[in-house]
């Protein structure tokens, strides 16, 4: 898997570089043709994920561990939220926090208001909330399900395709398993760079901002990255306990430091309000704005810019984060897994845009502030263009820089992580040698697609990335539905519902499905797999 998914990198990497402008062509051409005929997918999917996740919570699969049934979880809940936090999504909230609502409030969604109305505030918030919310988180929680589950219950290798066995059985250990091994990769890898080209851009404008000079240009973006690329493969090469962990908690500090600095400087009166009108009307209407196509040209161009290409980011980065927060959420039950992984960050996040997006919007109806119609231009200028109308605008832009810097970091020293663990075979300490090669090969992407064609080449690069991924999604909700029904707790007898359990010997089949030894007398689960295990009893049985 590292062999052929670093060649195939290598080769787009190649091609991109020396022929920007043909690879855009192409590119665009298969971006129509995949919104047109699947977009549609990119909604209904994270919608029927959510359901399937609440199902699994609130019924008897909810008490089940991602882990031993005697496990408990590895981290306190604090550090576990900031990790899940820090280490997804940062540095789009700095690019978008702003930019998408103020975007929104000049042009808003499906036509649903009048330019810069105050309904064109709430219409803008509710579609951001869309973007950022439930939908995401649902994606994101699937693959941590699944991925946790198969590796620290069922002592699986850190890898999707193992998880896939009950659908493909044997095969998940063959090339159709390597193959979806690899798609996991370079969907990964799409995805995580989109995030560091839109980094390098924000501390590019955040340190004209500063300094007055122009370091904008192309070849500073691709120095920025290369700066940044040695320093999250360092922290990658730390690991998770001490570099991802500390460094997620410190982005939670500044991030709600500023966030509450905002809120104070800004209109906060107008901010609360907007706020809870904007979450009522995001539940209140979650269906309807959940199930809005495109019915024409014009919606499907909108769409491509943001609901659609939001909804691709997340499936691209759904393994990757699937990977990380199996990693981290060892010993949680189902219910607190998916109670927290949807409700938490999309909370965050809605509060996150209402403040800084509120606040950008406000200044542009009652101070002409011009903060959208500089997005409109150029989305990395948004943030930076709201911290110029507060007071400490060079303290705050500086506190700013240094949250990109660290989420820039964060991001990519986990995505590094993730990377290096697929490759090598669901690894769970993969060498310093590999860690340092995914770093490398993820700072060149960024640097090389940002030369492409700039932010259009990230987003184009992550939709087609999604596009074949859909799939995968489908079949690993099918497939944890499948696991979920054999586990201990749920049927004492796994093979009677797989019809594996036939002749007098079933129970002993079953008790080594359960992870036990006949015999054993500690009761279903507690013949323990744990992630590190090198040969673990239930999956060595289903291979065989």
């Amino acid at each position: 898997m590292f062999w052929v998914s670093v060649s195939l990198i290598v080769v787009f990497i190649a091609l991109a570089g020396f022929f920007p402008t043909r690879m855009g062509e192409v590119s665009t051409a298969a971006l129509n043709w995949v919104t047109e005929t699947t977009g549609w997918s990119m909604l209904l999917i994270p919608l029927g994920l959510m359901g399937l996740l609440l199902f699994l919570a609130f019924t008897k699969y909810g008490t089940i561990r991602l882990g031993p049934d005697d496990s408990r979880p590895e981290y306190p809940t604090y550090a576990w939220i900031a990790m899940l936090l820090g280490a997804v999504m940062g540095i789009g909230l700095i690019t978008y926090g702003v930019a998408e609502p103020v975007s929104h409030l000049l042009t808003p969604p499906h036509d649903l208001a009048e330019p810069g109305s105050q309904d064109a505030v709430v219409e803008a918030l509710r579609f951001t909330f869309l973007d950022w919310g439930l939908h995401a988180w649902a994606v994101f929680a699937i693959f941590g399900l699944a991925i946790g589950y198969s590796t620290h219950r069922l002592g699986n290798k850190g890898l999707v395709s193992p998880v896939l066995r009950p659908l493909i059985g044997r095969h998940a250990d063959g090339v159709v398993g390597k193959t979806v091994d690899v798609l996991v990769i370079l969907s990964t890898l799409f995805g995580t760079t989109t995030s560091l080209g839109l980094g390098a851009s924000q501390i590019g404008h955040g340190l004209s901002q500063v300094t007055g000079a122009t370091l904008t240009s192309m070849p500073v973006q691709v120095g920025i990255i290369a700066v940044i690329t040695v320093i999250f493969t360092l922290s990658a090469m730390s690991g998770v306990s001490r570099g991802i962990r500390y460094l997620s908690q410190t982005t939670m500090v500044i991030a709600a430091a500023l966030l509450i600095f905002v809120l104070i400087a800004g209109p906060t009166t107008y901010l609360i309000n907007v706020f809870f009108r904007s979450l009522g009307g995001y539940v209140g209407g979650f269906l309807e704005i959940s199930l809005m196509l495109p019915t024409d040209a014009d919606e499907l161009a909108w769409m491509q810019w943001w609901t659609y290409f939001m909804m691709a980011w997340w499936i691209s980065w759904g393994a990757f984060v699937g990977v990380f927060l199996a990693r981290i959420s060892r010993g949680r039950t189902i219910r607190q897994f998916v109670a927290v992984v949807l409700g938490v960050p999309t909370v965050v996040f809605s509060a996150w845009f209402t403040v800084m997006g509120g606040s950008a919007m406000f200044m542009d109806m009652n101070r002409g502030a011009g903060i959208g119609e500089a997005a409109a231009q150029d989305v990395n200028t948004a943030f930076f263009g709201l911290l110029d109308q507060l007071p400490l605008t060079l303290l705050t832009s500086v506190v700013a820089i240094v949250l990109v810097v660290l989420y820039f970091v964060t991001g990519a020293d986990s995505n590094t992580y993730v990377l290096a663990v697929i490759s090598s075979d669901g690894e769970l300490n993969p060498k310093r040698s590999v860690l340092a090669v995914w770093g490398i090969l993820t700072g060149a992407m960024a640097a090389v697609l940002l030369y492409a064609g700039g932010l259009q080449a990230l987003q184009t690069a992550v939709i087609l990335s999604a596009a074949p991924f859909i799939f995968v999604i489908l079949a690993l909700a099918v497939a944890v539905v499948m696991h979920l029904r054999r586990d201990p707790l749920i049927s004492p007898f796994p093979g009677v519902h797989d019809g594996s359990a036939t002749g007098p010997d079933h129970g002993r089949r079953a008790a080594r499905r359960n992870g036990e030894e006949p015999g054993d007398s500690d009761g279903p689960g507690h013949g323990g797999t744990v992630l590190e295990a090198r040969t673990p009893p239930l999956a060595a049985v289903e291979r065989g």
